[in-house]
Order: structure tokens, then sequence, then C-alpha cells
């Protein structure tokens, strides 16, 4: 009797504790959108219902009609992104899975029915795994370590497409604003070639020096046809990253020219101020070193052992004696390690273990240095910026103006004048490809401050700048 009632407890305290553990998404949710405030800005939400579908439509139309800024455009891939939402589901999905590993398997009911004269016995068994009951509360701090596991790679993973969705911004404004300065580029040089084609017709100009000029303009053709290709490129890359359809992706509008540099740029001790343990690579390497070691102890056990407990109770009718009797009891089922005795199983847990050991090791002592160097490519990117905009573009400025009035002293020539009105869409352009580096580099910085390196991209080179070079007399 005793033997039952422990049974009965038992079985009592595993319904108990297989109930546990629960995954709140909505929590979820709330508690990423706080942590990364400055990329979210709480927007983050998954939709599940057919008027959360339709506040997300009303949003994205809102944002459409007016020019897309950064920050909205984050917005909008947010609330818009097909791509976003799949993410979000699916790490909804990643941590109901790993609940599930930590709730305890439902009991096997056996019925059987059996004759043997005039005996009838009915047979009744509730099994379940004893050493899997024992294990539930080690299964289930496994199971709490890969749910939040799971939410760190969340963040990570929203860091990294809201970073995406940034650079994309960038690009696309910044090739649209070097189309316009190609089409100046061009424009010049069609007036250099038809002059040159009419100076060389009144005899004033010799064929090399009209063939230089041809040449220019031949070169800015293809240049400006590139670079438009490649403001295409880039919207369509912002399109897809914000999730427009056919009929958004007509509706959307960009500024005209990048965001001003800010008045100071980030200082060093800020951006190394933060803890290295609270950015999201060392808390996911940390994560996973901590189911490692978890699982680790489990399998030492479940590798060799495997035993089921049953709860037997049946009941025997003589139909000759007219007597009924219950037979109770309990069996248990053991898993005997004849010829396998887990040895790879635990030596491939053991492998896993260091493993997770070394890559945390080697996350932690890579922080520092991929956020100094991160860091290097942002401040670079700015003093670059801030030159162009403070001394080389004001100077091409000032020497535009002085040419214009020798042109108009007639000390110089058409030519000599439109060679420096090519120079100087060729400094301004180089000034845009150093805002969008910038700008690029800014957007990667914040993601390494948050723990997910991401590359600014390399410098790019100006189209107009190597047209200009051709080009030069």
């Amino acid at each position: 009797m005793k033997r039952t009632f422990k049974i009965g407890v038992l079985a009592t305290a595993a319904v108990v504790l297989a109930g546990c553990a629960s995954v709140n998404f909505d929590q979820t949710l709330a508690d990423t959108s706080g942590t990364l405030g400055t990329f979210t800005q709480g927007k983050l939400e998954l939709s599940r219902t057919q008027e959360q579908a339709q506040a997300r439509s009303k949003l994205t139309a809102d944002l459409l009609v007016q020019p897309l800024g950064m920050n909205e455009a984050v917005q909008l891939s947010l609330v818009n992104s097909p791509a976003m939402q799949a993410l979000l589901a699916q790490s909804w999905a990643d941590m109901a899975q790993a609940e599930q590993s930590g709730k305890l398997a439902n009991p096997v009911f056996s019925f059987e029915r059996m004759r043997l004269g005039d005996e009838l016995e009915l047979g009744r068994l509730l099994s379940f795994g004893l050493l899997e009951l024992l294990t539930l509360p080690r299964r289930q701090a496994i199971a709490q370590a890969q749910i939040e596991q799971a939410q760190v790679q969340l963040s990570a993973t929203v860091v990294e497409q809201v970073t995406q969705v940034r650079q994309a911004w960038v690009r696309a404004v910044a090739t649209q604003q070097s189309v316009q300065y190609a089409q100046q580029v061009n424009a010049a040089a069609q007036a250099g070639a038809e002059l040159a084609r009419r100076m060389q017709q009144a005899g004033n100009f010799n064929k090399l020096q009209r063939a230089r000029e041809q040449s220019f303009y031949a070169e800015a053709v293809a240049q400006l046809a590139s670079v438009q290709h490649a403001a295409t490129a880039a919207r369509e890359e912002l399109v897809r990253q914000l999730g427009l359809n056919d009929v958004q992706a007509t509706q959307l509008q960009l500024p005209d020219r990048l965001p001003d540099l800010p008045k100071t740029p980030h200082q060093a001790s800020v951006v190394t101020a933060g803890a290295k343990e609270q950015r999201l690579d060392v808390q996911l390497a940390r994560h996973q070193l901590d189911v490692a070691g978890k699982s680790q102890g489990l399998n030492l056990l479940t590798s060799v052992l495997d035993v089921e407990l049953g709860i037997r109770r049946d009941t025997v009718f003589d139909n000759a004696e007219g007597t009924r009797s219950t037979r109770k009891g309990y069996e248990l089922d053991l898993r005997l390690p004849l010829f396998d005795w887990g040895t790879s199983q635990r030596a491939a847990m053991n492998a896993q273990s260091l493993a997770a050991a070394n890559r945390y090791e080697n996350t932690v002592r890579g922080a520092s240095s991929q956020l100094r160097e991160s860091y290097s490519a942002y401040r670079t990117a700015y003093d670059v910026a801030r030159h162009y905009r403070d001394e080389i573009v004001p100077l091409r400025k000032t020497m535009g103006e002085e040419t214009m009035l020798r042109y108009n002293g007639m000390l110089i020539g058409v030519f000599e004048l439109l060679a420096d009105t090519r120079e100087q869409i060729t400094s301004v352009t180089a000034a845009i490809n150093a805002y969008q580096q910038f700008w690029l580099a800014d957007a990667a910085l914040a993601a390494s401050m948050a723990g997910k390196p991401t590359s600014a991209g390399a410098m790019p080179v100006s189209s107009a700048a190597s047209a200009g070079a051709a080009g030069g007399h």
C-alpha cells in the first residue's frame, strides 16, 4: 500500500512539474524592444490577427506618403517586411521547441484482454519513464537556458536586420544623389564634345584635341549608365529590405540627400564604456556554454541507463467459480548496456562542451578588438567626410568662382571653364561617397556596440572622379 501511495505521489509530482515552464512570446518581444530601443523604437511586433495585419497596412501607407527617412525606413521594415515577420515567427517556434524539450513525455496506457477456459483476465498498465521523471528538473533547467539563448539570438538577429535596412537606405539615397551629379558631368562633357567638333570644323582644333573631348564624353555616358544602374540596384535592395510590394515600391520616396554630419562624433571612451558581458555575441556564447555544460551532466546518466516504471492493475474473472480477483503492482523496464555503453555519445558531448567553452573565450577576447576596429572605421569616415565638407568642397567652390571671373575677363577659354566645372562636380561626388561611407560606418558601429559585428563595406570609388581623371587636360 505504501509503495502504491509513493508511486501515486510521484506521478502527481510529475504532472505538476511538467507544466512549470512556459513561453510568453509577447512579453519576449516587449523585452527585446526595450533592450533594443535604439534599433526597434519599440515597434517590434508579430502580427497574428487580421486586426494587427490591418494596422500594419495602415501604418505602412502613412509612412509612404512622405519621403522616407532612415528611422522611418527601420519602422517600416519592422511593421511591413514579411522577412522580419518570418524571423519573429521562427524565433517563437525555436522557443516553443526549447520549452517542449523540458516537458515530461505523456504516459502510455496499455490494455489487454486474455481468456483461458473459464477465466477472463483484463490487464491495465500505465507506464512512464522513471529516469525521465527523475531528471526532469535538470531538463527544465536546460530548456530554460535554451529559451534564454533563443531570446538573445532573436535580439542579435533583429540588430542585424535593422542594420541592413539602415545601410540599404544610406546606399539608396547616396546613389540617387550621385546620379544628379553624374548627369551634370555628362552634360558638361557633351557640351565640350560639341564645342570641340565645331572648333575643328572652324580649323581652331586639331584632330587630337577633339578626340580628347569626345573620349571624355563617351566615358561620361558610360559612367552615367553605371551610376543609374547602381541607383536602381540600391533602391531595389531597399525595397526588398522593407518588404514592399509592387504598388508600394512605386510609392517609395527618398530624401534628396544624405543627412548632415553630426556636430561631434562619438568618443572612443563612450563607445567602449559598455561592459563586454552585455554584448549580444558574448551573451549568446555564454548561453551556449551554459546549455552545453548542463546537457553534459544529464548525458552522463542518460547515455547508459533508461528506466520505465509501470503501474499495473489486472482483474481476473473466473466464470466457473463465479469469482473476481484483482492484482495490483508495478513493473520496471531497464535498458541493459550490453552493446553500447554510451562512450561515443559522451565523447561527442564532451567535445561540444569544449568547443562552446573555447567559442566563449574567443568571443570575449575578440569583443574589445572588434569594437576598436569598428570605431576606427567610424572615426576615419567621419574625419574624411568632414574634411570634404570643410576643406575640399569650399576650396573647389572658390576655385570655380575665380575661374568664372577669369572666363568673364577673357583670360581663359571655355574648355578651361568646362574642365574646372567637371572637377568641381567630381569633388562633390567624392564628398557624397564620403558621407555615404560615414553613415554606413555609423550603422555598423551601432551594431558592434550592441554586440553584432557588421561591416560598413569598402570605401566606394567615385565614378565621377574616375571620369574626371580620364578626361583631364
